[in-house]
């Protein structure tokens, strides 16, 4: 009983560990590179405008989706290390 106590416990901690570092990413990508740096990123063109206004139009929306889809594949393996994967 201990023993599973113990492997919940790390399950959880590693869980919000991978949620705290998406969330930073994701506010990394869309509220620092989208509006904070964007006078930094002026210079740098993407698709024909600077990668400031790329990451506030679109950048931000593709970091999301990957994040989503990384956060379901590394959640996956998690499951599977600690025995609670649905298979």
């Amino acid at each position: 009983m201990a023993g599973e106590s113990s492997n919940n416990n790390s399950y959880w901690a590693a869980n919000i560990r991978l949620v705290k570092i998406c969330l930073v990413i994701w506010a990394l990508a869309s509220f620092g590179f989208g509006i904070l740096l964007r006078p930094l990123l002026s210079g740098i063109s993407v698709g024909g405008t600077d990668l400031g206004f790329w990451f506030a139009q679109q950048g931000s929306i593709l970091v999301f989706l990957i994040l989503i889809f990384f956060y379901a594949w590394r959640m996956n393996r998690l499951d599977i290390e600690h025995g609670v994967d649905e298979e």
